[in-house]
Parts: C-alpha cells; sequence; structure tokens
C-alpha cells in the first residue's frame, strides 16, 4: 500500500492515490499487464513491419510514388495527438480512454488489411497511428496505477522490453509473412492485430484498473468543465509545427531537395508556429498541454534527451542491421531477422534485470548512464563489421550492443515518473514519448543522408565500373545488390568492392549512433540523484512538480 504521503492535489477536484489507493497484484496484475504488454507490442510490430512489405505492395497498387506516405501517414498522426493523449489520461477514466486509443489503432488496422487502393492504404495508416499516440503512454500510466512506485521499475521493465521486441522483429516476422503468404499478413488487418487485439480489449473489459487519480465519471458535464484545461488552442500550434517538421524530413532528398523552396518552406512554418505555441503553451501556465514548468526541470528535460538518443539508435539500428545482413551477408529476409535475435535478446533480459537492480538499490542514473555508454561501445563495435567478419564476432558486439540498450530504455520514464507529481505523470509519460519517436523520425533520415551520400563515395572508389544510381535504385536485399555486377571476367573483385561499399557505408550510419547514446550518456547526468525506494511527503511532490 502507498503511504499517506504519496497524496497529491491534481487539477480541479481530483485528489490523488493515498494510504486507501489499492493496488492490484496476484493474477489481476498478470492479467492488466499481459493486455497492455501485448497491445504494445502490435502497435510498435505495426510500425516496423511494413517496410518489408512495400514492394508487394506498390507491385499490387502501382504505387511507387506513395511509397513515403505508407510510413509517414502513421508518423504524422502518432506525432501530432501524442502530447494531447496525456492530457486525456489526466481527466478522464484511464482504462476507457486506452480502450479508445486501443479501438482507433484496430479500426485502422482494419481499413489496411482491407484496402483496395494506395490511398485507402494509406488512410487506415493514418487512423492507425492516431490510435497509437495513446498506446505506449496510456500502458504506462497503467501500471503507475496499478504498483506502487518503487515497484514501477521491474514492471515498466518487462513492458518496455517485451512490447519494444516489436520494433526489432518486424523486419523478421514481415520477412517471413511477406515471403511465404501475403502483404496483408503484413499490415495486420482480419490476419494477426484484430483477432490479437480482441483478446487484449476483453481482459481489460473486464478488470479494475485503478487510477493514478480520483476522477468524476464520465459526463457532458465533465467534459464541458475539462475542456478548457485540454488545451485544444494549444493543439491547433502544436500538431502542424510537428506535421510540417515531418514533412520536410519526409519531402527532403526524395521528392524535393533540401534547399527547395517547399522543404524550406515547411521548416520555417515549423518554427514559427512552435515559437507561437512556445508562447501560448507559456501563458497557459499548468493548464498547458505541454507546460513550461514541467519541460524546463532539469530532471524532465535531461531524460527525454537521454531517452530520445537511446531510442533513435534503436529505430535507426532496426533498419540498417538487416542491411548489413541482407546485402552484404547475402541472407534472405527471415534469416537476416534470425541473425539479430543476439541483440534482440540480451535487450529483453536486460531491459528486465535492470528494472529489478532500480528497485532493489532504488537509483537508476547509474543504469542511464551505463546504459548509453555501453550502447555506444556497442555501436562502435558494429563499424567493425565487414563482409567477412566471422559469426562469433557479429553475435558478440550485437549482445553488447543490446545490453547497453536494454540497461537504459526505461530510465527516463522512471525519472520522469519519479520527479513529477501524480497529476503530472500522464503529460510527463505523453511528453517522453513523443520526444522519443521525434528523435527517432528525425535521425532516421538523417542516417539515410549518412548511408546514400557514403554509397556514393564508396561506389566510385571500390567498384568505379558499377552505377552509382543503380546502386542507390537498387534496394538493398541479396539478390538487388548482387545483380549491379554484371556476370563475366572480373565480376568476382567487382562482386567484393560492392560488397565492400556497402559495409563502409553501414559503418558510417553507426558512427552517427554511436555520437546519438554518446549525447544520451552525458544528458543522463542531470537525471538527478534519487532514490526511488523513498516515499515522498506532499510538501516533497510538489516542490519536485515545479
Amino acid at each position: 500500500m502507498a503511504d499517506a504521503g504519496e497524496s497529491q492535489r491534481a487539477p480541479g477536484s481530483a485528489t490523488t492515490a493515498d494510504e486507501s489507493h489499492e493496488y492490484i497484484t496476484g493474477l489481476k496484475l498478470f492479467a492488466v499487464l499481459a493486455s497492455v504488454t501485448l497491445a504494445a507490442f502490435l502497435m510498435l510490430l505495426d510500425g516496423s513491419i511494413i517496410g518489408v512489405a512495400i514492394p508487394n505492395i506498390t507491385s499490387q497498387f502501382h504505387s511507387l510514388d506513395d511509397v513515403g506516405w505508407y510510413t509517414a501517414a502513421y508518423q504524422l498522426a502518432s506525432a501530432a495527438l501524442q502530447p494531447l493523449s496525456g492530457k486525456v489520461y489526466t481527466f478522464y477514466n484511464t482504462k476507457w480512454s486506452y480502450l479508445f486509443f486501443f479501438g482507433v489503432f484496430e479500426l485502422g488496422s482494419l481499413i489496411c488489411g482491407l484496402a483496395n487502393s494506395s490511398s485507402m492504404l494509406i488512410g487506415g495508416r493514418a487512423i492507425a497511428g492516431m490510435g497509437s499516440s495513446g498506446l505506449l503512454n496510456g500502458g504506462m500510466t497503467i501500471i503507475a496505477g496499478s504498483v506502487p512506485l518503487e515497484k514501477r521499475p521491474i514492471f515498466t521493465g518487462i513492458y518496455l522490453g517485451i512490447s519494444q521486441v516489436g520494433i526489432i522483429c518486424g523486419p523478421l516476422i514481415g520477412g517471413a509473412l511477406t515471403q511465404y503468404t501475403t502483404w496483408r499478413w503484413c499490415m495486420t488487418g482480419f490476419y494477426i492485430n484484430l483477432p490479437v487485439g480482441a483478446v487484449t480489449a476483453v481482459l481489460l473489459l473486464f478488470m479494475h484498473v485503478p487510477e493514478l487519480t480520483t476522477k468524476a465519471p464520465f459526463s457532458l458535464a465533465l467534459v464541458r468543465r475539462t475542456l478548457p484545461d485540454l488545451d485544444l488552442l494549444g493543439f491547433a500550434l502544436f500538431a502542424p509545427a510537428a506535421i510540417m517538421v515531418l514533412l520536410a524530413l519526409q519531402y527532403g532528398g526524395n521528392d524535393y531537395s533540401w534547399d527547395s523552396s517547399v522543404v524550406i518552406g515547411l521548416f520555417c512554418g515549423a518554427g514559427a508556429t512552435a515559437i507561437v505555441f512556445a508562447l501560448w503553451e507559456k501563458r497557459m501556465g499548468e493548464r498547458a498541454m505541454i507546460p513550461t514548468s514541467m519541460v524546463s526541470a532539469r530532471i524532465v528535460y535531461s531524460s527525454a534527451i537521454n531517452g530520445g538518443m537511446l531510442v533513435a539508435s534503436i529505430l535507426v539500428a532496426a533498419q540498417y542491421l538487416p542491411i548489413y545482413f541482407q546485402g552484404v551477408r547475402g541472407y534472405g529476409p527471415a534469416m537476416s531477422g534470425v541473425n539479430t535475435l543476439p541483440g534482440i535478446l540480451s535487450q529483453l533480459l536486460m531491459v528486465i534485470l535492470s528494472g529489478a537492480f532500480v528497485q532493489k538499490l532504488g537509483y537508476y542514473l547509474p543504469f542511464a548512464a551505463a546504459g548509453s555508454a555501453i550502447s555506444a561501445v556497442g555501436n562502435g563495435l558494429v563499424t567493425m563489421f565487414a563482409p567477412s567478419t566471422p559469426t562469433g564476432k557479429w553475435i558478440g558486439y550485437q549482445i553488447v550492443l543490446g545490453s547497453g540498450r536494454g540497461i537504459g530504455m526505461q530510465m527516463g520514464i522512471i525519472a520522469i515518473q519519479n520527479h513529477l507529481p501524480v497529476h503530472l505523470i500522464p503529460i510527463g509519460i505523453a511528453f517522453m514519448i513523443f520526444c522519443q519517436n521525434f528523435a527517432g523520425a528525425v535521425f532516421v533520415v538523417v542516417a539515410e543522408v549518412i548511408f546514400r551520400q557514403q554509397l556514393v563515395k564508396e561506389i566510385r572508389l571500390h567498384a568505379p565500373q558499377v552505377s552509382v544510381d543503380a546502386a542507390l535504385a537498387a534496394g538493398a536485399s541479396a539478390s538487388s545488390v548482387r545483380a549491379l555486377v554484371s556476370e563475366g571476367s572480373g565480376s568476382s573483385a567487382e562482386l567484393v568492392g560492392v560488397l565492400l561499399a556497402f559495409a563502409n557505408s553501414l559503418d558510417k550510419v553507426f558512427y552517427l549512433l554511436m555520437a546519438c547514446c554518446l549525447t544520451g550518456c552525458v544528458a543522463a547526468f542531470g537525471m538527478g540523484w534519487v532514490d526511488v525506494r523513498k516515499k515522498k511527503t506532499v510538501a516533497e511532490e510538489g516542490e519536485e512538480g515545479k
């Protein structure tokens, strides 16, 4: 049971959990944890699985020009709604809010699975993205209300560890499904997402989910009373700014050059709108969608930087490690996914163990710094991958990388949950996840630019007979890379040069990820030396919330 000192007053009439707060244990806790973890796994899998299905989708719909929108529609919708979802969880019933977001996500998946045109598929992806905006942070809000603060690290670790396997398993599962069935399995319409999602919804539907704060029953009067506190004007300013940045990143180097008026205009528009948004949020004070007092707190922004850099490195590596195993080593999609298992399993193990250690020792900062530092070392080791790297080395290097990511993955969330007053926890978690996703979207583009520019140099250096344009357009599958070299005399030497060019280009991407992790390591030292096992008084919580 929580101590009486844990009680807080939330905005309006809400009061926080106190000594009478009824946490759940045993089978009930397992059912709740299983349902939100499964939902988060499906959501993260949905975001990462589509890449391998795109060739088949474009072939069926004859929609090569729409390739970027299959991912962008999802990212834009999710990013735009992310902070607002935190406000929703603050004022309305957590379980029903979560089921609403999950229902929207499932509806989007259904539309994708039934899509008979490229436009319908893009629309389904956008709807799924809207639903996804409230799932990951909603799951952590549910966990925060279900277990006391000192026990949250291990349960958050289990939740994040298992669910984020979906990011890395996406290419593995997608490759197998695309290779042996149809792309509609990858879009997870009727085939995977809906039946599994139904089980998740039923589990939650009949379970009691404790609230972080006492909330009034849902009614139109409640909506009218809380509508001003949702900061919809702030949302109306924030959403266009986020969308314009992501559109600029989507267009730059693809549909338009980086110095085109379209891309520059989008960046300028995003900057101007962001300035207006920041001024409005400052004027709104504690009622803001993203309170400036919260964001300006050292623990919060340090945690956001630490978590954003680490998650960005995970997302980028999930795209480029398969290029090494397929394009350079010659494995098929399914076997390429199997080869990434050392990193996946070590990450899963360490995220759970690190949560248990924080729960036992009380301090998260050493794990945040160590996780980022070890991840930097792991990314540095991956830069040593060559076309002939022995199996033992690429397994061992991935274990180091996965271990570092697992150690540090949840520390920012733990820091924010411990630092903020209870009524701000959903908003803080939503802000944290937005920063992670936004950093991932930015660095995926930066990595692509680095990879393409380096590949041009490396092809000219090591395989001058091969067309640079053909190399950039070929893709990174085993057959596509090898098709760049025509059969005949000297083809073997040319192939060696092409493989070396791809391997060396990948090295530069992982140098970028090493820099990201080192930045996260530096930021970790601003996350606060705090013992999460200590109960806080009302006064202490109020001070930390400032």
